[in-house]
């Protein structure tokens, strides 16, 4: 008789919790990660009156702009659902996949206050009903360098360890990447540099678990 999933993510846990290295990073991670959100939030807020400079984008100008909002947060809360399900059962992935986040949302903060960026100016304001909650109260149009939509799922991508989950995730990274050029709310480098990023990110936060890879089902 097969082992119940809930049974063996306790287990998972278990073993985690017993790790003395990794149990700092159970408690702190979390702290960590609410911290940088809330500071992304603020600090959003603070460039949105920030003057910038307009791009010239011959991408965007071949594109007809459309409002993707509806399969842009489709794809990117889907993809946190799963991916988030799956890591349930793989604790140092999921603590990893955490600080490769917040490391991801710190670099962006970094890269937006130095590229100081207008929008398209065709630009459809996209509405993150997420950023919204965590207290902007405003739209953000200046959080162009880098795409935070596209180097998201593309981290959900690198820390999923399930072949046919990786697959669907770096479909939906694709899609979103697509949409937001299409909706004209980011500039064609800003799409482009996210995945980089997103990697260095992961990377960075993998080594400083002694860079070991998670273990990868053939699903």
């Amino acid at each position: 008789m097969a082992e119940p999933q809930s049974t063996k993510i306790r287990a998972a846990w278990r073993d985690c919790w017993a790790d003395r290295r990794l149990r700092p990073h159970v408690v702190l991670t979390p702290l960590a990660l609410v911290a940088a959100v809330r500071l992304l939030a603020v600090f959003l807020v603070r460039i949105e009156s920030r003057p910038g400079v307009r791009l010239q984008d011959p991408l965007l100008d071949a594109l007809a702009p459309r409002d993707c909002s509806w399969l842009i947060f489709a794809m990117i809360y889907l993809a946190i659902a799963l991916v988030v399900a799956v890591l349930a059962g793989h604790p140092r992935e999921l603590v990893i996949a955490s600080q490769a986040y917040v490391l991801m949302l710190l670099s962006r903060m970094c890269a937006m206050y130095f590229t100081a960026l207008d929008p398209p100016a065709d630009a459809i304001p996209l509405v993150d009903p997420l950023v919204e909650r965590l207290g902007t109260g405003r739209l953000l149009t200046r959080d162009l360098f880098f795409s935070g939509h596209t180097a998201t799922l593309f981290l959900l991508f690198l820390s999923v360890p399930v072949r046919t989950f990786k697959a669907l995730v770096l479909a939906a990274t694709v899609v979103v990447a697509g949409c937001v050029l299409v909706q004209h709310v980011h500039y064609t480098i800003d799409v482009l540099v996210a995945p980089m990023f997103a990697f260095a990110s992961h990377r960075a936060a993998r080594l400083a678990h002694g860079g070991q890879a998670a273990s990868s089902p053939p699903r």
